[in-house]
């Protein structure tokens, strides 16, 4: 009777087994979910996928115009939005524009910037109470601000968005 024994491993099968174990491993980290943004308008909560997201050198990105939620904003309404340690570990602000009271009168604006680590969250509340929300993004800034050499003006490199748009 023979006796049962392992079946010897060729040094380049198991180190072709351990590349292929670390190969899925990686590809495991690059398929990570990107994190998401909660809106909070008028006790509703909304959860946001990023419409834009790139790595920290905006060399990988991926886009989902599909991502950016609607939702009724009635006049006067504040919009609390909360964002993950991921985010909040790097500089974020939200830009916004409204319509003023008449309806007609765009104006935009934008909050300050969050350095890292200072905050999660941040309400949005609209100058005049009769003043209806259009839109509401959320930005991750990436690389650090560069000068456009012809004119001199700071640019702030943006490597994730967060979209909510007002449908009413």
């Amino acid at each position: 009777m023979r006796a049962n024994r392992p079946t010897p491993v060729r040094r380049g099968h198991r180190l072709a087994g351990i590349v292929a174990a670390a190969a899925l491993v990686l590809a495991g980290c690059g398929t990570s979910a990107p994190p998401t943004v909660t809106f909070d308008v008028g006790g509703t909560s909304l959860t946001a996928a990023p419409t834009q997201f790139c790595d920290n050198q905006l060399q990988n990105c991926r886009d989902d115009a599909n991502a950016r939620l609607t939702a009724d904003v009635a006049p006067g309404t504040p919009v609390t939005i909360t964002v993950p340690e991921e985010v909040s570990s790097a500089p974020w602000q939200v830009a916004f524009a409204y319509l003023g009271p008449d309806g007609k009168a765009r104006t935009d604006g934008r909050s300050p910037i969050a350095t890292p680590g200072q905050r999660t969250e941040y309400t949005l509340t609209l100058p005049d109470p009769r003043d209806r929300l259009v839109t509401a993004q959320v930005q991750l800034f990436g690389p650090a601000p560069v000068a456009d050499p012809a004119t001199g003006q700071i640019t702030f490199p943006v490597r994730a968005t967060w979209v909510l748009v007002s449908g009413g």
